[in-house]
């Protein structure tokens, strides 16, 4: 590689700028090149069918400006624009508009296109920049200069011989990132003057960055440098349309509407010509973020991101900003725990502010099951947050380690993420074994009366009935299998909480057990009744102290 072969990009000459200081405090006029810019750079081109879905699609999101076709030199965008006119598909609040080169047949053509529509906008281009003037064009600065006036002219020619249609005129010094700047603005004060655009009737002026050469707040330098220069100001709608060739369109977006634009063409997940347009969902949620409405409705982002991937057969990448597979879900146990804490503490009259989720995953229709996905790199704070959020269970923090150990071995077997059912089926077999070696005889009820227990267990498939003494049940059974066993454990930690509300909740109940030896076990019991909830916790907990085969198991 020879990065001396390559030429640096100049500074803009002033230093007084002021879009440092500024802050984005609404939205811009959006408009969307997804039908025209995002379709010519598919290997396969939208059909007219799917240009029709996707243009509901761009009008349900909430879209005012739809820049539909480039219809002189397609069929398929001509008979496309033509469909929408004929056929009255058009909301009477959403403005569709077509590019044109400065070609007059091209021109002709796209008015032709647009016969009998309500408001569009004609957006005009030529090139500027020294290498196209030069190399693929061949011409001065003053016959570009004409050759822009020229084409302005015509369009306006035919806007007042179709008065039934209210035009809007755009235009672009096409590469205007790569144009001297005092040559951009030669060129596009020369337009506006042949337009005559008024306050009441404002024209659009766009300054592309047709290739992204520099970084962003460059061109913000341009985009300021022209917005205090061009006369008729009040008059000119300033227009940026970022292309994202070195990965910071987003970032040079935000910082030209600091400096003076009023609106962004870009295309859904930054789709366009080589590294694509500029993102306008990440910009749209960017504003929605910082508690700015962002005058579009993603909030059924799935949706739409199918919806999307299909129009163009381009896949939305899973760590997309706000719409990918996988934005809102963490893996690392640290970022769970954290997470985990930011729910509990998230009051719902507050501020969002929940570690690693710069916003709700519900404001765009996701659901919390896939914000902590289990794999070997999860702790014991994305567990109990599955454990809690899917099937309301509140592990106690000891809880949380040991069955953190048992869930991770799994993990590291398998070598997957454990889906919320899976960690469930664990839970199960680590708290509540199907063949339990402990537990209550179903035909036998227990009587505890006068600080005396009367219980029928069956343990190893033969029946036992025990008798003890205790200030409650509980502990009046942990007596009676202290004696049995010959041991001498002790309830270290006891909870309980209802799963469930209403009449119908169940109880379940967390008790933790210690043994001199060292040895500590926990079990878990859920019955409609709260004393047999307790009963079966402290069999369960009893159970994986006294067995042999899960010594491993009991130990963390």
């Amino acid at each position: 590689m020879n990065a001396d072969k390559y030429a640096k990009f100049q500074a803009m000459p002033f230093t007084d700028r002021n879009w440092p200081n500024q802050q984005i405090y609404q939205a811009p006029i959006w408009c969307s090149t997804d039908l025209r810019d995002g379709n010519q750079a598919l290997a396969n081109p939208m059909s007219v069918a799917t240009k029709h879905a996707f243009f509901n699609l761009l009008v349900k999101i909430g879209f005012k400006e739809i820049e539909v076709a480039f219809p002189s030199a397609s069929e398929i965008d001509f008979q496309f624009v033509r469909e929408l006119i004929e056929e009255d598909r058009i909301p009477s609040d959403v403005t569709i508009g077509a590019i044109t080169q400065a070609r007059s047949h091209l021109i002709e053509k796209t008015f032709e296109a647009f016969k009998g529509a309500k408001r569009v906008i004609i957006h005009l281009y030529n090139p500027t920049a020294p290498r196209w003037r030069e190399v693929v064009y061949q011409k001065t600065k003053a016959e570009m200069i004409d050759m822009a006036v020229s084409a302005t002219a015509q369009i306006k020619a035919l806007a007042l011989a179709n008065p039934e249609t209210e035009w809007v005129f755009q235009y672009s010094p096409e590469t205007f990132s790569a144009t001297e700047i005092d040559f951009s603005l030669a060129i596009c004060e020369a337009v506006v003057a042949c337009w005559q655009p008024t306050p009441a009737q404002p024209m659009i002026l766009n300054l592309p960055a047709t290739v992204e050469l520099s970084t962003p707040n460059h061109y913000a330098d341009q985009i300021e440098w022209m917005h205090r220069h061009l006369a008729n100001r009040d008059a000119i709608y300033l227009s940026v349309h970022p292309h994202n060739d070195r990965g910071t369109g987003v970032a040079a977006a935000e910082l030209a509407v600091t400096a003076g634009a009023e609106r962004i063409e870009g295309c859904l997940f930054g789709n366009g010509e080589r590294t694509g347009n500029v993102d306008l969902v990440t910009l749209a949620m960017n504003l929605y973020s910082q508690g700015i409405d962002p005058k579009l409705d993603f909030s059924q982002i799935d949706e739409i991101k199918t919806a999307v991937e299909t129009f163009t057969n381009l896949p939305v990448h899973p760590r997309h900003p706000y719409a990918g597979d996988l934005v809102y879900t963490a893996f690392s146990g640290s970022h769970q725990d954290a997470i985990k804490k930011g729910f509990a503490a998230q009051a719902p009259d507050q501020p969002w502010s929940v570690p690693y989720l710069p916003i709700d995953p519900k404001d765009v229709g996701r659901n919390y099951e896939a914000v902590i996905v289990v794999n070997s790199q999860s702790g014991k704070g994305g567990i109990a947050w599955v454990l809690e959020q899917q099937f309301h269970y509140r592990l106690p923090r000891a809880f949380q380690a040991a069955f953190a150990q048992f869930v991770q071995q799994e993990s590291d077997r398998t070598g997957i993420a454990q889906t919320p059912a899976q960690i469930h089926q664990l839970f199960e077999q680590y708290f509540r074994p199907t063949s339990p070696l402990l537990a209550l005889n179903p035909d036998s009820a227990y009587q505890f009366k006068a600080h005396q227990l009367e219980i029928c267990l069956i343990h190893q498939s033969n029946i036992v009935e025990l008798s003890s003494q205790g200030s409650g049940p509980l502990h009046a059974l942990l007596n009676a299998l202290n004696q049995y066993f010959s041991k001498d454990a002790e309830i270290i930690q006891y909870e309980e909480h209802a799963i469930e509300r209403g009449a119908s909740a169940n109880a379940v109940c967390y008790v933790e057990l210690s043994h001199p030896d060292g040895k500590l076990s926990q079990g878990i019991g859920q019955h409609e009744d709260i004393v047999a909830a307790s009963f079966y916790a402290l069999l369960n907990a009893f159970a994986a102290l006294i067995d042999v085969k899960n010594e491993e198991k009991s130990k963390y």
